[in-house]
């Protein structure tokens, strides 16, 4: 008897013109109809359907994603391409390689000409979604939960299907698949999560174990770097990770779980042109947000230890001292804040002080413990959590959260006398370091733009002055594409997740978001950047009838270049790429704060 909480994978989507027939490739028994008309959805006995196209008439596809609305109607969203990542527990895990968005409607003659921009805007930004790297997907397998969530629960929650099981913090496709919540799609529904996979097998001492590394992104106040920071009033952070690190031998298998989260503070750092925007401090129940998201914590997780590794003194002072704060005046139990300013104490490039911080928490380590099962039978549980965070909850984020996981290792290794050292043997360590490295690169592109500062040190154990030079050319990329590129990649997230949702007329009857006006200083002060600019070098490089003449065209060229980049950095949030869906009120948010 078929696994009836399997998903369809192979499938022969038939596209006729009033309808979608998506059938499965391997002993099919069902197929999914969808009326491009009506926009009705059924799953039908195979042999109750006939197709009315040749059967060789068929585009093959790997996974229903759901479906979606933008302006020309509804769009159907399909899984075209995957990777094989490998197997965790036995089932396989892929990463999705590339999707299609199939329009319902066989024409856009309903359209204006401006609804018709829009719309082809709208599939851009769909698009762009579903192309960041970091999707995958399992047929069998909930990526969303942990192992120890997964050996806690009922069996009659591993009887339900993968979408209606998992967990919807996790699942980046979940609006998508909203109108098919029915159990009769239940083997189509192909949940996706974003974030981060590796799967790797090695052999140690004679032992073979399967080590893999999960970093799952929550969907919850999900977006870019400069654009989502801090808390919402129902308790979520930007940039919330949960880590699992998982080892497996035979049928012993063993996790380690950890999480990431933005300062759980009203806070904000727009972007502005200057390379470090002023950070804010809105004045709001701070208390009241972070006891929320810490219950909530708490709940799913055990006790927590706070790691901020903030600065202490400068720019990021007050925020640290936010944050002690509420910590301080929520008190409570089984939360404990651990500050270490990471900057001041591995400065110089001494990141063997890491290791102060690693034996102030070490008790704590010990304490909270790991899952580990054999066969079914749950031999130990883990606790509790480190929670740790820098202002991005990136670079120094993730440098931490490796000695940790690499610490948690040692340990299962020497429980299960695989080894009795705390050092990994070399060539273990060697892949550790290089998946630890990789994993900093994928969340950090998936948050901030760029790979991540500060992996030369989890590559090489060492801080090099080659990773300096790698961490300032990823700076300045992330200046760039923070203020001028960031507004899009919010708003395709924005659009994927449902933050916002197309609505009927729009363009039309109804002003469409994506036509918001730009001040006329946007497009005249660059233009006129990019003469002086030009003119700068000509009189610099073209010959002159005197010296006189060419000194006369540079400071005159050049005190034009000077002025407008004067002007331009002072009204710097005026020529930055903004979200034009704006589903948080972005824009138009600053109010009452303080700046730090």
């Amino acid at each position: 008897m078929a696994d009836q909480t399997k998903i369809h994978d192979d499938i022969k989507l038939y596209t006729t013109s009033d309808k979608f027939y998506l059938e499965p490739t391997l002993n099919p028994t069902e197929i999914l109809v969808i009326d491009r008309v009506s926009g009705e959805a059924h799953v039908r006995e195979i042999n109750s359907i006939k197709i009315p196209i040749p059967a060789s008439a068929y585009k093959p596809v790997c996974g229903f994603l759901g479906t979606i609305k933008l302006i020309s109607g509804l769009y159907l969203v399909v899984a075209k391409y995957r990777i094989l990542v490998g197997q965790i527990n036995g089932h396989d895990i892929y990463e999705l390689a590339g999707s299609d968005i199939i329009p319902y409607a066989r024409s856009t003659t309903h359209l204006t000409s401006k609804q018709i921009d829009d719309n082809n805007t709208y599939e851009r930004l769909l698009r762009a979604a579903l192309e960041a790297p970091g999707i995958y997907f399992s047929y069998s397998y909930d990526l969303t939960h942990t192992m120890q969530r997964l050996h806690s629960v009922s069996p009659d929650f591993h009887k339900m299907s993968l979408a209606s099981r998992a967990d919807p913090r996790f699942v980046w496709n979940g609006h998508l698949l909203k109108g098919y919540s029915q159990q009769m799609f239940a083997r189509f529904n192909l949940p996706i999560m974003h974030g981060f996979i590796a799967i790797n097998r090695v052999m140690i001492s004679g032992h073979q174990l399967t080590w893999t590394l999960v970093s799952r992104r929550s969907v919850d106040r999900a977006g870019t770097r400069l654009f989502m920071r801090g808390i919402d009033t129902q308790g979520n952070v930007a940039n919330f990770v949960e880590t699992e690190q998982v080892v497996e031998r035979g049928g012993e298998k063993s996790s380690f779980v950890q999480t990431r989260g933005s300062i759980p503070l009203y806070w904000s750092q727009y972007p502005d042109l200057k390379y470090k925007p002023a950070m804010s401090l809105a004045v709001e129940d701070h208390v009241a947000a972070y006891s929320k998201h810490l219950r909530d914590q708490l709940q799913r997780y055990g006790n927590q230890v706070l790691l901020n590794l903030i600065d202490k003194r400068g720019k990021e002072e007050l925020l640290e001292l936010g944050y002690r704060a509420a910590v301080a005046a929520a008190a409570l139990p089984g939360v404990r804040y651990e500050p270490f300013d990471f900057h001041a104490e591995c400065r110089g490039m001494r990141y063997d002080r890491l290791s102060v911080l690693l034996d102030r928490v070490a008790h704590e380590q010990t304490e909270f413990g790991y899952f580990l099962c054999r066969g079914e039978t749950v031999l130990l549980r883990q606790t509790g959590v480190f929670r740790t965070n820098c202002v991005d909850c990136l670079d120094r984020t993730n440098v931490v959260q490796s000695l940790l996981a690499k610490r948690h290792l040692s340990a299962l290794l020497k429980l299960l006398t695989i080894t009795n050292d705390d050092e990994l043997v070399p060539h273990f360590d060697a892949l550790f370091r290089g998946v630890w490295a990789d994993h900093a690169d994928m969340i950090s592109v998936q948050y901030s733009g760029t790979g991540a500062l500060k992996t030369d040190f989890t590559r090489t154990g060492k801080r090099t002055r080659l990773g300096l030079v790698r961490d300032g050319i990823n700076s300045l990329t992330r200046y760039y594409k923070n203020n001028f590129s960031d507004g899009f990649r919010q708003d395709s997230i924005d659009l994927l997740l449902g933050k916002y949702v197309v609505v009927d007329g729009e363009g039309n009857t109804v002003q469409c978001p994506l036509r918001r006006d730009r001040n006329w200083k946007y497009v005249t002060f660059p233009s006129v950047l990019l003469v002086a600019v030009s003119m700068f070098c000509a009189s610099a490089a073209l010959p002159a009838r005197s010296n006189t003449e060419v000194l006369l065209y540079l400071m005159f060229w050049g005190a034009a270049v000077g002025a407008t980049l004067r002007f331009i950095f002072k009204h710097g949030k005026e020529f930055v790429d903004w979200p034009r869906l704006d589903c948080g009120g972005i824009a138009s948010r600053p109010g009452p704060e303080s700046s730090l």
